[in-house]
């Protein structure tokens, strides 16, 4: 098997030789949009890697706002960690069910809380399946744990890093989105918001970079970013529709060495929905 092309990805055969030691946590974090009609909860409930714990990406979010699974501060994230059983110690392993899609999202959140040793399945949970190993069903109860949460807010981008981005060029911004809806072609899967992109936004669909569920070579990255415009070696922003697939982007980036990327929560659900922001269309 050849190696992943990113240092944050662990293979299954790895994984499996882990399963079950302490300190090693394993991490169910499926998500899918309305429009997928996939329930990710049910589904890890029927079957999930030996051991794994489901993360919510809608639930452990910040409640205070309607924009859709925005982080949660430092404290809420401790909380919600150590009912999970999980420690700021410990070797988290991250999957999801498409092999990769939200995955690196949660890897992100562990990563910006503080967590140091993150990693992400390599294939996710359709190779591990597709390679017969054990899955088991119902629910996992880890004895509570406490995670020392503190959170790296310059990898955050907010609005207003976005809108001096696109006005001062120094910084890029890259959508994740296909490029359909960044063009304004197609409809945007959540209602109410506008179609099209950000003035000066550069569009690198987050599947260009991703193959049969997994990432990409790097020489195949690499050329996504160029084709697209991206110079890797100026600072980025990742924009997304809802600020999942856009870490997609930022783990696609540090595999060819890029400086880290800033992910825009936000995303389009924040720009699209504002009628004072923006919009182009190509």
């Amino acid at each position: 098997m050849t190696n992943p092309s990113s240092k944050w990805l662990k293979t299954t055969e790895w994984l499996e030789g882990q399963l079950g030691k302490p300190g090693v946590v394993v991490v169910d974090a499926s998500f899918y949009l309305p429009a997928q009609k996939r329930d990710a909860q049910a589904e890890y409930v029927a079957s999930h890697i030996p051991g794994a714990v489901f993360f919510d990406i809608e639930k452990i979010a910040d409640d205070s706002t309607d924009l859709p699974h925005m982080l949660p501060g430092p404290t809420q994230f401790a909380e919600a960690a150590g009912a999970l059983g999980i420690s700021d110690k410990d070797t988290i392993v991250v999957y999801d069910g498409l092999g990769l899609n939200s995955a690196p999202r949660v890897w992100w959140t562990f990563r910006i809380f503080g967590a140091k040793n993150v990693f992400i399945l390599d294939g996710g949970f359709p190779a591990w399946k597709s390679e017969g190993r054990k899955v088991e069903p119902g629910e996992v109860k880890r004895p509570a744990a406490k995670f020392d949460a503190v959170m790296d807010t310059g990898a955050v981008a907010m609005l207003s890093d976005v809108q001096m981005a696109i006005n001062d060029k120094s910084v890029q911004v890259v959508d994740a989105r296909s490029a359909g809806r960044f063009a304004g072609r197609d409809a945007e899967p959540r209602p109410g918001l506008r179609s099209g992109h950000m003035p000066n936004a550069l569009n690198v669909p987050y599947t260009d970079i991703v193959e049969n569920g997994r990432l990409a070579s790097t020489d195949k990255i690499a050329a996504a970013f160029q084709k697209a415009g991206v110079d890797i070696s100026k600072p980025i922003i990742t924009s997304c529709g809802s600020g999942v697939t856009a870490v997609v982007l930022a783990l696609g980036l540090d595999a060819i060495g890029a400086k880290p990327a800033r992910i825009y929560d936000g995303s389009w659900s924040e720009w699209g929905a504002r009628p004072d922001l923006p919009v182009v269309k190509d």
